[in-house]
């Protein structure tokens, strides 16, 4: 009798975080756009910031807002690095992006005193595009030469976040980024009206301008644990910052809205719980260039030490599954994601990560 008078308390706990986390996700899903892709709605730059670098992030599908307690969370919620275990979290990640673009990062995680006073964070990002063949204008047959030893274009970001658990539910993170990016050298050409013989005629002079521009950018988000099972919700605002221009026309950088629920449903089975826990999480993405997106993943992680993961992100044209493994053993994790494309080749994304 005591057993199962247990069993029956253990399921009715468990009730209010499975419709609530039910209800959440389907208000997400039935408020999301019915486009199935992707429409430009507004211009942004320094797109690079906009692109997922951590492996067990983009195994999920990004659908990351409310998932904490690693360093990876500066890249998509730093309130998520609040409640780091260790003293020190550590991560570098390496993507081969699209069209030989390279991308590498790197995160880390301070908690001193045991995180009493909070969290502090760091970030950075650098893009590498590849080899380049620049040329210049020239009185030639060809009409240009080739141009040797030219500056190669670069982006990069650094960052410095803090992160504070208010209470044992909820945490709250910033982040402020300076954030460069150098697209070379460019003869433009110049239009000055000049006299000759008391003529007015136009003398077009060719002059070497700089496209280099950089910004300073916040980021900011929030988790709250309801405290009902594992139920999360999270919200995160990113890349929010000033209005640049290269030359007439301005642009801004691509501020994104993110809301998030997730939740690990081994809550459904307490007798698993013990040695695996199956997380899963949608994210309702709002772009200022594009129309709203899903972001919906799952994470089955079996003795705190192999992980499987996927995921899918709604409303894109190029790819949309997104595949993972992780493997966690001794305070070191390694971590692989594997994205198809159906234009450029398939995407392939490697993390470590060190807790000490």
């Amino acid at each position: 009798m005591l057993e199962i008078r247990k069993r029956y308390m253990v399921r009715y706990s468990t009730r209010p975080a499975i419709v609530l986390f039910l209800a959440a996700t389907a208000a997400i899903v039935l408020f999301a756009p019915e486009a199935h892709s992707q429409v430009k709605l507004a211009q942004t730059g320094f797109e690079f910031l906009d692109v997922g670098t951590g492996a067990r992030a983009t195994g999920m599908g990004e659908a990351f807002t409310t998932m904490d307690g690693s360093s990876e969370s500066m890249l998509y919620n730093p309130a998520g690095i609040a409640t780091i275990k260790s003293t020190v979290d550590l991560g570098a990640n390496q993507m081969n992006w699209i069209a030989d673009i390279k991308y590498f990062s790197g995160v880390a995680a301070f908690a001193p005193y045991g995180g009493k006073y909070g969290v502090i964070g760091l970030s950075f990002l650098r893009v590498d595009y590849g080899q380049f063949n620049f040329t210049e204008v020239a009185n030639n047959e060809q009409g240009f030469i080739e141009l040797t030893n030219y500056p190669t274009p670069y982006s990069y970001a650094m960052g410095l976040g803090y992160a504070k658990q208010l209470s044992e539910q909820f945490s709250v993170g910033g982040q402020i980024k300076f954030a460069d990016q150098n697209l070379g050298n460019s003869e433009v050409p110049q239009y000055n009206q000049v006299l000759v013989d008391s003529v007015l005629t136009t003398d077009t002079t060719y002059v070497v301008k700089s496209y280099n521009l950089n910004v300073v950018a916040f980021d900011f988000g929030t988790i709250y644990k309801t405290g009902l099972k594992s139920l999360s919700f999270g919200m995160y605002i990113s890349n929010f910052s000033r209005e640049l221009t290269y030359e007439r026309e301005g642009f801004q950088l691509p501020l994104t809205f993110r809301f998030g629920v997730s939740m690990n449903l081994m809550d459904l089975v307490p007798s698993m719980q013990d040695f695996s826990s199956f997380v899963v999480s949608v994210d309702a993405v709002h772009p200022r260039s594009y129309p709203e997106y899903l972001n919906i993943g799952g994470e089955y992680t079996f003795m705190n030490a192999v992980a499987l993961r996927a995921g899918y992100v709604t409303h894109q044209d190029d790819y949309g599954l997104t595949l993972g493994v992780g493997v966690h053993r001794f305070g070191v994790a390694f971590d692989y994601s594997y994205t198809p494309h159906t234009v450029w080749n398939s995407i392939h994304r490697l993390s470590v990560r060190f807790a000490i």
